[in-house]
């Protein structure tokens, strides 16, 4: 599978679990990332799966408490008019929830079938203009630095005394204080890269002679798992 196939593939299943406006149809959609977790990534799947509800599972909660322990009814039986019923709601917050649900396993499905590539080698491989490739390259470039001046502030903070390591008042009432200097930090690489650290390594003419190659034709399993989720999106939306 190629990282263009892999990219149209996960856009169809977000946009067929948009467009489902019904648990049957989302179920469909289920059905294709099943299958998809199951050939493509075989017993990583369930590392997938994992995530994607650990991700969704607090909303989820959320969503139970505020509809069906509160409201007790759906948005489709309010705007009707009618009493409702507290089945009805939990069907909604289902529905909600699996639609997201689906949006994030796509995403880490696609993410974990490339694991064994690096960011730069498919970023070089998608059909993408050369100058969104670049731009893509460098973004992804300061996740690493951006996560060490998160720890590097929080543990200046901490040493301090300006915050504690735990959930505290004084971690609530001083986190903007963690906000600045995160914020800072990010600014201050930022602009140390841009002057400095990119013109001296020539990074941007590196870039261009690694990014601009002719994207990789579509491969057989491309299309086939396209397909599939093309003809998933017809019948969610014709059960």
């Amino acid at each position: 599978m190629t990282p263009n196939g892999a990219i149209i593939f996960a856009l169809a299943v977000i946009a067929g679990a948009v467009a489902a406006g019904h648990f049957a149809g989302l179920a469909i959609v289920l059905a294709l990332c099943a299958a998809f977790a199951a050939i493509e990534l075989r017993a990583r799947a369930g590392k997938a799966l994992a995530w994607s509800a650990a991700i969704v599972a607090p909303l989820a909660a959320f969503l139970v408490i505020v509809w069906v322990g509160v409201v007790g009814r759906s948005p489709d039986e309010m705007a009707a008019g009618l009493p409702g019923t507290r089945t009805a709601a939990l069907v909604y917050v289902l529905t909600i929830s699996l639609r997201l649900f689906l949006i994030a396993l796509v995403v880490q499905l696609v993410v974990m079938r490339f694991a064994h590539a690096t960011p730069l080698h498919f970023i070089r491989d998608m059909a993408a203009p050369l100058v969104a490739k670049k731009l893509l390259v460098l973004t992804l470039s300061w996740i690493d630095t951006m996560l060490h001046a998160v720890d590097r502030s929080r543990t200046a903070l901490v040493t301090s005394g300006i915050i504690a390591p735990r959930l505290s008042f004084r971690t609530a009432a001083n986190g903007w204080i963690l906000v600045q200097t995160v914020w800072l930090s990010v600014v201050t690489i930022a602009v140390g890269r841009l002057r400095d650290k990119w013109p001296a390594e020539n990074t941007v003419a590196r870039l261009d002679q690694v990014l601009d190659t002719p994207a990789r034709p579509l491969a057989r399993a491309d299309w086939l798992w396209i397909a599939a989720a093309t003809a998933a999106i017809v019948m969610s939306q014709v059960v």
